[in-house]
């Protein structure tokens, strides 16, 4: 078995998107902000069509509210640090891989679980750097939460078991 951790994931994106725009915008917003931005326009790849969107905080030279327009070229520049962070990762990990498991993931590829998954253009970025096939759980807000659950379950069996 081989498993690699980082403390970079959706809380880490939307602290990248609040810090683009205390640096580049003058505009402080919230966290509830930058997960929305990144839900709306956030993407992993740069967007084929620019969209924009209107985005509103406080002015940090006035302290007044102000609202600015971003655009999904923006956000993608605004997330790539903790993105490539993920990519190299996940590239680090593969590396050490060994070939058994290896052969499993040419054949089934990866698959993306958690809200971190459903960031727009993804799983694109991940297959494009690995050279894998990369897919999304068919619930993948859910599915950690309950496979975390069947692991209990099955722990305890294990334990009676004894």
């Amino acid at each position: 078995m081989l498993s690699r951790s980082v403390r970079v994931a959706g809380d880490e994106v939307d602290e990248a998107i609040i810090s683009y725009f205390k640096k580049e915008r003058n505009l402080l917003i919230g966290e509830r902000t930058a997960e929305e931005t990144k839900i709306r326009i956030g993407s992993a790849l740069p967007e084929k069509e620019e969209k924009t969107i209107e985005v509103k905080g406080r002015d940090l030279s006035t302290g007044l509210p102000k609202t600015v327009k971003v655009s999904s070229g923006e956000m993608h520049e605004a997330i790539k640090s903790p993105i490539n962070i993920i990519v190299n990762l996940i590239k680090d990990t593969l590396e050490d891989t060994p070939a058994e498991l290896s052969a499993d993931l040419v054949d089934r590829g990866i698959i993306l679980v958690g809200g971190g998954a459903l960031l727009s253009g993804l799983p694109e970025l991940l297959s494009k750097e690995t050279e894998l096939p990369v897919n999304l759980a068919p619930d993948p807000l859910t599915c950690v939460v309950l496979g975390a659950g069947t692991y209990l379950e099955e722990l305890e069996k294990i334990k009676q078991r004894k």
